[in-house]
């Protein structure tokens, strides 16, 4: 795979430290960090080691997403090996950036990334029941949900509850 992958609009690139001030904004975002397994952050240091801790984990991939004519991050991606064959992904976007189909459009080229040009067999993800967006990008993607497990995570919100949402390669295949 190459440093940079872009949808239309979006390029996404390994995710770096140097995009903490950028991902600040919506890692500090009350409201969007609502749904997330963190408390939103209180200062810059904290995105810069909450990032520096994710940068080069070989367990988990992540991606800054920038806007095709723009270096800036607006968000994130992540992927990660749950088994063998099976890859559980995330995703952020900052709050100006809602509304206009990009987190569907990078979610969309990484699963093509992982489906198409890795051969991964299954892709999950794991998200609050009221997390309305999150649930609503999963389902037109294609995702099925697959349960809900109660009293999960303990969270900076309290203790919650968890969809577990599943495609399958050949699922994602028949879509595209």
């Amino acid at each position: 795979m190459s440093d940079y992958f872009a949808s239309v609009r979006l390029r996404m690139r390994p995710q770096s430290v140097d995009d903490a001030e950028a991902l600040f904004d919506a890692l500090s975002d009350v409201d969007l960090m609502r749904y997330w397994s963190s408390a939103p952050h209180r200062c810059l240091d904290e995105t810069r080691a909450y990032l520096g801790d994710r940068v080069g984990d070989p367990k988990w991939r992540g991606w800054t997403m920038a806007l095709a004519h723009d270096e800036r991050a607006i968000g994130t991606l992540g992927a990660g090996e749950v088994r063998p064959g099976v890859v559980e992904i995330g995703y952020l976007l900052t709050r100006r950036h809602w509304g206009q189909g990009l987190a569907r459009e990078a979610v969309s080229r990484l699963l093509d990334l992982l489906f198409v040009d890795e051969g991964w067999r299954r892709a999950c993800a794991d998200t609050d029941p009221d997390n309305e967006a999150s649930n609503a990008l999963l389902r037109a993607l294609g995702f099925t949900l697959e349960g809900r497990l109660r009293g999960e995570w303990e969270t900076h919100i309290g203790v919650r509850d968890s969809y577990i949402w599943g495609l399958l390669r050949e699922e994602w295949l028949a879509r595209r």
